[in-house]
């Protein structure tokens, strides 16, 4: 019998445990092989607390036996603080623990102070959670099942919203998160952001808030869809009077199908286009080429993940008023530019071959995400929550060795779509 290529299956899996030991997560890879039978196997921030640069391991070829005498230690000094240092470079931003609640509050801010009702914080909580309702909404309507709901808060304030459909009767998962985070960022991190010097040693606190969500239907003719916006900001450091506060937008919607429909593609770049010419013709050819150039896996031959749509990061050249109705705008925008598209293609017939070229896509999601995407990346390092950050991989994937698509094939003609991007709108 010839072995068929395994297909994996991923889970995350958590029990409502107490709060000092939700850091460590049972998460499992299953390998499925055609059979069926199955083993467990445990397996940017210059601007922000963002950082595209793995933590650094210690170096085995310098691990020693502790020594005793003085000279020993001393030679030892570099290691332990280029340890201490790379440890404080995989730490450098502060997110607490968080702790599961039963129903989602009214606000996740933080009572009193500068998080009042008017606050630039408080209407885009209020934007993100609106969009939330709206989405899965749309959502529930279309698939028939309902999301799941876990709620969070942190000590310190903040805290999240997510939601799940898994195993639905359209999507094979379904997500859409809302988070607001209280931190602190190194002060290096702060002058890159503003361009000021000084401003003393001491961490910044920083405020963000966003929704972020991925789709994933289990048809293969239907496509995956990403999108997230957020806000940042920082306080000015202890210290520096007068000192300014960063502050800026961020985020973006684009589309991952298996195979490419010409129509679909059009009709997807040309809502979102419709929103950036509402606020600025010029925001459009900008946004798509940024996320052309963003979602790139770059060991797969410069293979992007999709066909794009639009992404921006660190706006902040015009008015937080303008910035934030264009946020909007964007946001509502996902449920027209995408869920006709599913609807369209839920029920369109497909072969098991088409359902495995699905997979080995979904595969290239797996390794953009956790290899090259800032907020998972950010995520996994700063101690976020792990169910929200892997909220976005599917449910199953393939990595199949070698695959080549056959000339003149519809899979030939993705693979060139994802490394050569389109004009799908003029």
């Amino acid at each position: 019998a010839v072995a068929r290529p395994a297909q994996v299956r991923i889970e995350a899996r958590r029990a409502r445990i107490p709060a000092r030991r939700r850091s460590n997560p049972d998460i499992r890879y299953r390998i499925e092989n055609s059979s069926g039978a199955s083993a467990a196997n445990p397996p940017r921030a210059a601007r922000g607390p963002r950082s595209d640069n793995p933590p650094h391991l210690p170096d085995p070829r310098t691990a020693q036996v502790p020594l005793s005498t003085k000279a020993s230690k001393k030679a030892r000094a570099p290691r332990v603080a280029a340890r201490a240092a790379r440890k404080a470079n995989v730490q450098a931003v502060g997110i607490e623990q968080e702790i599961s609640i039963d129903e989602a509050p009214l606000t996740l801010l933080r009572e009193g102070g500068e998080d009042d009702a008017d606050s630039m914080r408080a209407r885009f909580e209020k934007m993100i959670r609106a969009a939330q309702n709206e989405i899965c909404g749309a959502i529930e309507e279309l698939d028939g099942q309902k999301f799941q709901e876990d709620a969070w808060t942190r000590p310190g304030g903040g805290g999240g919203i997510s939601r799940v459909l898994q195993d639905g009767n359209v999507f094979e998962k379904a997500g859409v998160n809302v988070s607001v985070v209280y931190g602190q960022m190194p002060p290096e991190a702060y002058r890159a952001a503003t361009g000021e010097q000084g401003g003393g040693k001491d961490m910044i606190p920083f405020f963000a808030a966003g929704i972020s969500s991925v789709m994933h239907p289990h048809n293969p003719m239907a496509p995956t869809v990403h999108f997230n916006y957020r806000y940042f900001e920082t306080d000015a450091p202890d210290g520096a009077e007068g000192a300014p506060r960063a502050w800026w937008f961020g985020g973006g919607t684009d589309l991952t199908p298996s195979y490419i429909f010409d129509d679909d593609a059009a009709h997807f770049h040309g809502t979102l286009k419709d929103v950036c010419d509402k606020h600025d013709e010029a925001f459009y050819p900008r946004f798509k080429e940024w996320a052309d150039e963003y979602f790139i896996i770059k060991h797969r031959m410069n293979e992007r993940r999709g066909i794009g749509g639009v992404f921006f990061d660190d706006m902040n050249d015009r008015s937080q008023e303008e910035l934030l109705a264009f946020a909007t705008d964007m946001a509502g925008a996902v449920v027209p530019a995408y869920v006709p598209l599913v609807a369209k293609h839920k029920d369109d017939e497909f072969t098991e071959e088409q359902r495995e070229w699905q997979q080995m896509r979904r595969g290239r999601y797996v390794e953009f995400n956790l290899v090259y995407d800032r907020g998972t990346t950010f995520g996994l390092r700063t101690g976020g929550r792990i169910e929200s950050i892997l909220m976005s991989l599917p449910l199953t994937a393939r990595w199949q060795y070698d695959m080549q698509p056959a000339e003149g094939s519809r899979e030939a003609d993705a693979i060139d779509a994802f490394r050569n991007p389109r004009t799908w709108v003029a």
